[in-house]
């Protein structure tokens, strides 16, 4: 599939969801939604304006102006959208005949090729197909006998969208009972469900801590996930020969602040409100989110740990710098048996808290560390992250590690080569 293809798909989406008018944001969005999951996957920015006509048309997509052809409805080489005039036209050819069905088949994929998607046999429309066609592109499967959606957390290992759950949504089940309506998309705060349509879902690629999906299989999985295997700055790793030297310390600005708990199936995370930061090399990065790993994923000259907690910041142009704090068996720690009082109980969901946390508490006395770059722990390993490693570890229970080893007994990422990365320590 072209992504000349693509964009035509996404255009006459959300065109003829922008014929509603500019209330499009509040309004359910009665076509295809596509959400960019991640840093690094594939993401669509379309310019709308009005044509000659007055009815909505794409000027540009990716920034890059599109190509106009004279005669064409709107002037627009793209076709596709049920509001668009060129639609009418593709209509008029095809009751014609043979010219029209040649016309139309410039603009969706041949029979050969529905055939195989199995779309001709349930009598799909062209836009129908045309989602067809990119959700097969998304690494979509048909869903075997239900309407599925797709449950997306804003709140992911880096802040970013990740798929949390896919199972049966109420959005899907109330566009089902619609005759040849599209699935609606709701967005919300803390996640968005995709429901596409009627019986398709977007699936996540699912990764683990051991098996066939394990760490050695990360970098196979998807081309985003390719630094897992071919990085040369990835995390975690065994702390050792660091410059002892003086540096500047880490100003935390961390306040009470509400919180909600979700168990996203690869640890338990707290995602936190705006309003907490860290403040490094006179950079500002807000608190994301936190989240646990069992054992520890760093190590201290060869010493791993029970745990360990690690603080998710981002800055402004969306750089990551995450704070590691050493859980060590001892006393009990009260953030995390707060955190564990709310826990959801099913993956996926994610739980608001009635009280408010203070996740300075979290925090040892020594507010000493190390620091070195590196990437994030989990797929898709992207690199260019700031790492700062607390030297000195917090009590955490065994009866408070025993309940998160009941969830995952073993989260974390083997040690990775240093490969000669300088390595800075507080004096």
């Amino acid at each position: 599939m072209s992504p000349r293809f693509l964009q035509s798909l996404v255009a006459a989406a959300v065109l003829q969801a922008a014929a509603a008018g500019p209330a499009l944001a509040a309004e359910p969005v009665a076509g295809l939604v596509v959400a960019q999951l991640g840093p690094t996957s594939p993401g669509f920015k379309m310019d709308v304006g009005r044509g000659e006509t007055g009815a909505p048309e794409a000027t540009a997509i990716g920034g890059r102006p599109i190509e106009k052809k004279p005669g064409a409805a709107n002037g627009a080489e793209w076709r596709g959208s049920a509001s668009h005039p060129s639609a009418q036209k593709d209509a008029e050819e095809k009751a014609a005949g043979k010219k029209g069905e040649d016309k139309a088949a410039e603009a969706r994929p041949g029979k050969a090729e529905v055939a195989k998607a199995g779309a001709s046999a349930s009598g799909l429309s062209d836009m129908d197909i045309l989602r067809e066609k990119l959700a097969a592109k998304l690494g979509a499967r048909q869903a075997a006998g239900g309407k599925f959606a797709m449950q997306v957390s804003n709140r992911g290992e880096s802040g970013e969208n990740v798929v949390t759950a896919v199972r049966p949504s109420a959005t899907a089940v109330a566009a089902a009972r619609k005759p040849r309506r599209a699935a609606s998309a709701v967005a919300g705060d803390a996640n968005l469900d995709i429901a596409a349509n009627a019986g398709q879902s977007l699936l996540p690629t699912h990764w683990d801590y051991g098996g066939d999906q394990g760490p050695d299989a990360w970098g196979r999985m998807r081309p985003e996930f390719s630094k897992c295997a071919t990085g040369q700055r990835q995390s975690p790793i065994d702390i050792r020969g660091g410059i002892a030297v003086d540096l500047e310390p880490i100003k935390f600005d961390y306040r009470p602040s509400g919180f909600s708990v979700i168990d996203n199936g690869h640890t338990v995370q707290v995602n936190v409100e705006p309003g907490n930061s860290i403040t490094i090399t006179g950079k500002r990065y807000e608190l994301v989110q936190f989240h646990f790993h069992r054992p520890s994923e760093e190590r201290i000259n060869g010493r791993q740990y029970d745990m360990v907690a690690h603080l998710v910041h981002k800055d402004v142009d969306g750089h990551i710098a995450v704070v590691a704090v050493l859980l060590d068996r001892g006393s009990a720690q009260s953030i995390v048996q707060t955190v564990w009082n709310n826990l959801p109980l099913e993956k996926g969901d994610e739980v608001r808290a009635g009280t408010r946390i203070d996740v300075s508490q979290l925090l040892p006395d020594d507010k000493r560390y190390y620091t070195y770059m590196g990437s994030l722990t989990t797929p898709p390993c992207s690199e260019g992250v700031l790492w700062m490693v607390m030297k000195q570890p917090v009590s955490i229970s065994m009866d408070q590690v025993a309940i998160f080893s009941r969830l995952y007994p073993m989260n974390a990422r083997p040690i990775q080569q240093a490969d000669g990365r300088l390595i800075k320590e507080s004096n």
